[in-house]
């Protein structure tokens, strides 16, 4: 945890809100992430909402709501828990850590807001928004990129390679109703080539497709 600490920039006096910011539901009926991702969820909404409004005066309430979508959706705090290496720490199941977890953009980015919520309550407001900062500093510099299209990718990729087009099988869906995470795989000539989960059946296509360019490029 000290390493992680380093990471992020902040030093808890509350080790256990780490922890629990750090636990995967499957573990089993202790504490796990879900409450600390609600709270840092808005954490990470009111951060972006003020750095824009600060640092872009001109710019009208619909320009900035859309920028702020962009930069609080899953694949950016995803991609911030991926530079912050957050996947190593996480606490998961076995299952869940054989079907891939730590790599899951779903997990990563629930994650990634556990732990703002979690210095929130640790550290205060101020404290919490200099770790949204950290972690998303070079998409508020820069401006939200485009969503990557790991689809489009891979199918390059493979046809690159001279191999058949890849096809893509929904092979589970968990969650409630309104809020479901689905799991697909990605097969090329009735191979499997990886999983992928996501809250959208397009989201858990891309996550599969991403990850096994991952695994074909090495």
């Amino acid at each position: 945890m000290n390493q992680l600490e380093e990471r992020i920039g902040y030093r808890f006096v509350r080790r256990d809100l780490l922890k629990t910011a750090l636990t995967h539901p499957s573990v089993g009926k202790g504490e796990n992430y879900q409450r600390l991702e609600f709270l840092g969820d808005a954490v990470v909404e009111l951060a972006v909402s003020e750095w824009l409004y600060t640092h872009d005066p001109e710019a009208p309430e619909g320009q900035l709501t859309r920028t702020r979508a962009a930069l609080v959706k899953e694949g950016s705090l995803a991609e911030a828990a991926r530079r912050l290496e957050l996947g190593r720490e996480i606490r998961l199941s076995t299952g869940e850590m054989r079907g891939g977890g730590r790599n899951k953009p779903s997990i990563l980015s629930d994650v990634m807001e556990a732990v703002i919520g979690a210095v929130y309550l640790d550290g205060g407001r101020d404290a919490a928004f200099g770790v949204v900062y950290l972690a998303l500093d070079e998409a508020l510099k820069n401006g939200p990129t485009a969503e990557v299209d790991y689809k489009t990718r891979l199918q390059e990729y493979v046809q690159s390679q001279g191999m058949e087009t890849p096809l893509y099988e929904q092979t589970g869906r968990t969650g409630p109703d309104h809020d479901p995470v689905f799991s697909m795989q990605v097969l090329c000539a009735g191979e499997v080539l990886s999983q992928g989960q996501g809250r959208s059946k397009r989201a858990a296509q891309q996550a599969a497709a991403r990850r096994a360019l991952e695994i074909m490029k090495g």
